[in-house]
C-alpha cells in the first residue's frame, strides 16, 4: 500500500484535474509588470495518470478482505 489513503489520492487527482483546467485557460499571462507562468501541461497529464492509477489501485484493494489460507500439518 502507498503512503496515502483512497481519499487523499482522490484529493490529489482532483487538484491535478483542476490544474489542467486552469492551464487550459491560459499558460502564461501578464498584469502590468507581473507575469504568471503555469505548470507544463504534459507534466500535469502525467500526474493525472499517476493519481488515476493510484485511485483505481486503492479502490480495487478496498473490496478485498483478509486472505485466508488453509494449512494441513503432516507428520512425516
Amino acid at each position: 500500500m502507498g503512503a496515502w489513503t483512497l481519499e487523499e489520492a482522490k484529493q490529489h487527482l482532483k487538484a491535478w484535474m483542476d490544474a489542467e483546467l486552469a492551464v487550459s485557460t491560459g499558460q502564461r499571462y501578464r498584469i502590468g509588470s507581473r507575469e504568471l507562468t503555469r505548470a507544463d501541461l504534459s507534466e500535469i497529464a502525467k500526474r493525472i495518470q499517476f493519481w488515476s492509477n493510484e485511485v483505481a489501485r486503492l479502490e480495487k484493494g478496498r473490496g478485498s478482505g483478509a486472505r485466508v489460507l488453509r494449512v494441513v500439518p503432516r507428520d512425516l
